[in-house]
């Protein structure tokens, strides 16, 4: 779920770009910035870099694990929501600054007019995806320093942003238990 979240948002915002700047290339890549040997992940410059940098879990909305169900009690697998935040990076070449930051803020132009992401107002949106909600993440100078340092890479002009709201149900049945219901205890002494 997660892959299909960023790769329709990367899908997303190339349409917007090619509507906007008139370009036929896709800028937005969903990729890492750094492979594990250290060697850069993406061929060619000029780039907006989709990356995952944080999975955490939703804590508002926990659902019920019990569900009365008629005359059962379904135990269900209880539902996972969980929070992407996704760094999105301005891979571009050296002598090419001011064209980054200008990427960068068409990404925070993008997000100020498209924030909410569902199925009506984003038709190749996963049909296990109900709504994506997309909010500017506050970043401190030591969060951004320590992003880039666990990534292994240069800092890049760049913006995080939380995507709210993902949620995990594999709708598996765990157990199935009948319902115990008028226990009549006279009955039970008196036949024992």
């Amino acid at each position: 779920m997660i892959y299909e979240a960023l790769s329709c948002l990367a899908e997303e915002i190339n349409e917007y770009f090619r509507i906007r700047l008139k370009i036929s290339e896709d800028k937005v890549v969903l990729s890492a910035i750094v492979n594990q040997d250290g060697t850069i992940a993406i061929q060619g410059e000029n780039k907006i870099l989709v990356t995952l940098v944080n999975i955490e879990r939703e804590s508002i909305g926990k659902s019920n694990s019990g569900i009365p169900g008629g005359s059962v009690l379904i135990n269900k697998s209880s539902a996972l929501t969980i929070n992407l935040y996704v760094l999105f990076s301005a891979y571009f070449s050296n002598g090419n600054y001011p064209e980054a930051l200008r990427f960068i803020s068409f990404i925070i132009a993008y997000f100020q007019q498209n924030s909410v992401f569902t199925r009506t107002n984003t038709p190749r949106l996963d049909i296990d995806i109900e709504k994506m909600v997309f909010e500017l993440a506050t970043i401190s100078p030591e969060q951004v320093n320590n992003i880039w340092g666990a990534l292994g890479a240069k800092y890049m002009p760049s913006v995080v942003y939380k995507v709210r709201m993902l949620t995990f149900d594999n709708n598996v049945v765990r157990e199935y238990r009948p319902l115990v219901t008028g226990v009549d205890n006279e009955n039970n002494i008196a036949n024992n």
